[in-house]
């Protein structure tokens, strides 16, 4: 190559790795641990570059002012439903039997999209809730920019104990479509199997349901099988997620060697030290209950519903029990994109401002075995990031209105470069 094309070439890829460079000066930067006054960030391309006061700005630079303006981590959702929307829309049951995949798949892009613009990066999708394996191809859809928006985790059809899941109700020679694949004993290995093949990168069970011969909420799988389901997964480096509420079956799931239980309503002393010893998250899901609350006609005020106090009391107690919290809100049988309710009621419950945010930000990375790429404002971390007026770390609420997104290093929302 003639040295002169040589130079030319150099000059140029010089050139478009300067263009790719963009200086945030927010007025404080919270790195997913602690708030740091006067930093700012230097994003290359889609990754992190630099963090600290007084950057040198590089030749050619482009400056990002987010004055007045708190700069955080992309957030994290661990517990979302993307293919279910507000069920003061239409219920569950109808959603599962009566809107086609090819309906539930379309309100899904709006969702995700929604989600991305409230400054979640990131979602756990835990469940297509009887849509298949619909979640695997929104996944795709995302990853191929076919349709903006975050990360996505899915979690396909999720698997329950045969006779354990609805919709009920009906004759029982009756076939109707399930929320989530029946399983039991020697089957649950192969469609756990069957669900990694379908796409899936966590896999969900649910460790309790209404099986009592009035209803009682009860286990419904044996400890072995849920450790099957586990050992299974595990052997493809997938961990797996256990909707549970009840203290036997949060016992058994925690033994079985879980990586987070969902709900979690009715922890114990004896489950919270069990899910200690095991390294098992809980994830309240504290949202959606506030939400199912003023669907039926609660209107915000005092009192506060008795099970919404309830569950505040109880995660409180599994963190000063030193239970892991994950954040995850259970969106979708509420609006997307208005999550961030979940981190405002954790502080409501007794947590402090940063002790919610730290836990949907590193803590779920964590979670998801992702803190090597996202969750904190760290060097070499992807520049998933935002941006909300005041200080979140004062008051929550702030989180409400995220104002400014970047995804991978691409303003999604707010102000752009200059």
């Amino acid at each position: 190559m003639p040295l002169r094309l040589l130079a030319t070439l150099i000059l140029t890829l010089t050139t478009l790795q300067l263009c790719a460079q963009t200086l945030l000066r927010p007025a404080r930067v919270f790195d997913g641990q602690d708030v740091h006054e006067g930093w700012e960030v230097l994003v290359q391309a889609d990754t992190i570059a630099a963090v600290g006061p007084k950057l040198v700005l590089p030749k050619g630079a482009t400056i990002i002012d987010l004055a007045d303006m708190t700069l955080l981590p992309g957030l994290i959702e661990v517990h979302s439903h993307i293919l279910l929307h507000p069920y003061n829309e239409t219920s569950w049951n109808d959603q599962v039997l009566k809107e086609s995949i090819g309906e539930r798949a379309a309100r899904a892009a709006i969702h995700v999209q929604a989600s991305l613009m409230a400054g979640y990066t990131t979602l756990r999708d835990l469940g297509s809730e009887g849509a298949g394996y619909a979640d695997v191809g929104v996944r795709q859809a995302i990853e191929k920019g076919a349709v903006p928006g975050p990360r996505l985790l899915v979690a396909g059809p999720a698997i329950v104990a045969t006779g354990a899941y609805g919709p009920k109700g009906f004759r029982p020679d009756m076939q109707v479509p399930l929320g989530a694949e029946e399983a039991d004993g020697a089957s649950l290995v192969s469609v756990t199997r069957q669900q990694i093949g379908g796409g899936a990168d966590w896999i969900k069970f649910y460790a309790d349901g209404r099986l009592g011969p009035y209803g009682q909420m009860l286990p419904s799988f044996t400890e072995a099988e849920m450790r099957s389901i586990v050992e299974t997964a595990r052997g493809t480096g997938r961990d797996v997620a256990a909707h549970a509420y009840t203290p036997e079956a949060m016992l058994r799931a925690s033994r079985a060697g879980v990586r987070s239980i969902e709900h979690g309503d009715e922890g114990t002393p004896e489950v919270w030290r069990a899910m200690v010893e095991n390294d098992v998250y809980l994830c309240p899901t504290l949202a959606v209950v506030e939400a199912v609350e003023r669907y039926r006609g609660w209107d915000g005020k005092a009192p506060v519903p008795e099970r919404l106090l309830a569950k505040q009391l109880t995660l409180k107690q599994a963190v000063d029990a030193g239970v892991k919290l994950a954040v995850g809100s259970d969106v979708g049988p509420f609006t997307h994109g208005t999550q961030a309710r979940e981190l405002v009621l954790l502080v409501d419950a007794g947590l402090t401002p940063l002790q919610s945010l730290r836990a949907t930000t590193m803590g779920n990375a964590e979670l998801l075995r992702l803190e090597d790429k996202i969750g904190a404002v760290r060097v070499g971390l992807l520049a998933d990031l935002v941006a909300v007026a005041g200080d979140p770390t004062k008051d929550i609420a702030r989180m409400m209105e995220v104002s400014w997104v970047m995804q991978a290093g691409n303003v999604v929302k707010g102000t752009l470069a200059r």
